[in-house]
């Protein structure tokens, strides 16, 4: 099995978490979308939309991050017995559409320093640029993620383009916290795949610097976050990268790039 993800992915961390909590072993493959190696004809060919995760098991390729954690969880009941193992509930699968509902992409590029933003704009547009020239046959899709490319810039003159993301964001951590008011996880007394999708939500605000305000305001989502933090797959897939000093090796492998290209263009 091949997992194509990204340590700053919200979804790839938390087909990560699921697969690390199931006890599935897996190939990685990092794809860095700053770079534009989603763009490579390679890993296109295998999701045109050139989102990741990509998960692959044999000719088996699935995109949708809920589908891709469904499909863990059935590998799980046939490699690890059916004892201990079961299948997300109607109400996980509730939590779980509920969370993916909100897009956090806007939400976070108002929260990057608009020189960096600017500058991976114009580098991935020549990217898919150069990757359509290289492959013909992939044209049509390239040119798509391009007017895509252009409708981002486009929105991000808007002052108020994070408003709507922000306000479903309060809507759905409010819900949360009402629930975690009466059970220790957000489906129960028992941790479920709908922390799995919660939990790269709650390190993506804090990787934000944004905890104070979404968690500490929060009781219960703070006592919960403090609790999730301890569990293996957090520390694994998330903890690993984000955690202390890491945050800034993570930060500067993901985005050193960027950095170093300004300082060359500016001299």
């Amino acid at each position: 099995m091949q997992l194509y993800h990204h340590p700053y992915s919200l979804n790839s961390q938390r087909v990560r978490l699921a697969l690390e909590e199931k006890g599935i072993d897996y190939t990685s493959h990092h794809v860095n979308p700053i770079t534009g190696k989603n763009m490579d004809a390679s890993f296109f060919r295998m999701n045109p939309s050139a989102k990741i995760p990509v998960f692959q098991n044999g000719s088996h390729i699935i995109f949708d991050t809920i589908e891709i954690i469904q499909y863990v969880e059935r590998i799980a009941l046939v490699s690890l017995g059916t004892d201990n193992i079961m299948c997300s509930s109607r109400e996980v699968i509730e939590w779980m559409q509920k969370i993916q509902e909100w897009k956090p992409k806007f939400f976070t590029l108002v929260h990057i320093p608009d020189k960096y933003r600017q500058y991976v704009s114009k580098f991935i547009r020549r990217v898919i640029i150069a990757r359509m020239a290289e492959s013909p046959d992939l044209a049509g899709a390239y040119h798509s993620k391009l007017r895509e490319a252009y409708e981002t810039d486009d929105k991000m003159k808007k002052p108020d383009i994070a408003s709507q993301d922000k306000e479903h964001l309060i809507r759905l951590l409010d819900d949360i916290e009402a629930q975690l008011n009466e059970t220790a996880f957000l489906a129960g007394e028992e941790f479920t795949m709908a922390d799995v999708m919660l939990i790269p939500v709650l390190a993506r605000l804090v990787l934000l610097n944004l905890e104070e305000e979404y968690i500490g305001s929060r009781p219960n989502i703070a006592e919960y976050w403090t609790l999730v933090q301890q569990r293996p797959s957090y520390k694994k897939v998330i903890g690993k990268y984000f955690n202390g000093w890491k945050k800034y090796i993570t930060l500067m492998k993901t985005w050193g790039f960027v950095r170093l290209r300004t300082l060359v263009k500016r001299f």
